[in-house]
């Protein structure tokens, strides 16, 4: 499952020997201090977000070492032209019950990246969001995979919400500069990847287009098939009922709950045939009674 989560850029400025060491390990040309803008950034945290996730704790430090040398972009373009800055390190940090992963970026003081840096220099490029990818995603309420239990997302459950915990982590993908964060605390974008989804709605939605709109045509036809089907033990109730009496009502409604199309089609043929001999068709007019007349009378004129 691929996520992305807001975090953010703190100004500082020109890198310590110690980063700048940090930073040429990562070039090929080694670069000076003079060279080199560097700030740092708070990626994520393992505290519940407003899509009621959140990081696993124990994830979080393998997390910090997959992002170190990932690269810095703008509003999640992956292309080249959108390059603005990379990761030198990354360490999870704890305070009190909180913990985060904090990390160290640099950037190339040149002309091009001059409005950039006075951008973060006066806080205008501050919210980041970052991308990455999660193995799995378990219930915080019974360690179930989630999707696969019947818990959900802020829900309350003897007295503790639900939330869906990211475990497992697989790639850091980047970091980017975005105007509006999908969330103002830690903005996700997702979808499922190596992990299959719970439902085939999630699934169908996931792919969109073609697939899509094949899913909710044939979501159609199934609530059309699923009418039939009621209106079909409606049909075998009432003939039972008809046939044994309103006495064994609840044993019929039990035995065409359980029956599929076939048997419900089956059962409705024969309590036909039972209820035709009980109640044998009448003619609409009366006929007149016969046993009064004389013999012959039919030939009267």
């Amino acid at each position: 499952m691929n996520i992305c989560k807001q975090a953010q850029a703190t100004a500082v400025g020109m890198p310590t020997e110690a980063q700048l060491a940090q930073i040429n390990a990562l070039t090929k040309t080694p670069l000076t201090a003079e060279q080199v803008y560097v700030f740092s950034l708070r990626l994520c945290d393992d505290q519940p977000d407003r899509d009621f996730e959140r990081f696993d704790t124990e994830a979080l430090p393998t997390l910090a070492a997959l992002f170190r040398g990932k690269t810095g972009i703008l509003d999640h373009d992956w292309s080249a032209e959108k390059q603005v800055a990379r990761i030198f390190d990354a360490q999870v940090q704890t305070d009190g019950n909180v913990s985060e992963i904090h990390a160290w970026a640099y950037t190339l003081r040149c002309e091009k990246n001059e409005s950039l840096i006075a951008e973060i220099e006066a806080g205008i490029k501050k919210e980041v969001s970052v991308g990455c990818s999660m193995g799995k995603t378990v219930c915080s309420i019974c360690g179930a995979p989630y999707g696969t239990c019947a818990h959900r997302k802020g829900q309350t459950y003897d007295g503790s919400v639900c939330l869906a915990v990211l475990c497992d982590p697989k790639d850091a993908y980047e970091f980017s500069f975005v105007a509006v964060p999908a969330q103002r605390q830690a903005g996700v974008l997702k979808h499922w990847s190596g992990e299959t989804p719970a439902t085939l709605r999630q699934l169908a939605g996931q792919a969109g287009g073609a697939l899509t709109e094949e899913y909710e045509r044939m979501e159609k036809l199934a609530g059309l098939g699923q009418q039939y089907l009621d209106d079909l033990r409606r049909q075998v109730l009432r003939l039972g009922l008809s046939v044994s009496g309103e006495a064994d009502e609840p044993i019929l409604r039990a035995i065409t709950d359980k029956l599929d199309c076939a048997e419900l089609k089956a059962l409705k043929a024969s309590l036909e045939k039972q209820a035709a001999a009980l109640y044998p068709a009448a003619p609409q007019l009366p006929q007149p009674d016969r046993s009064t007349e004389p013999v012959g009378s039919e030939y009267l004129i």
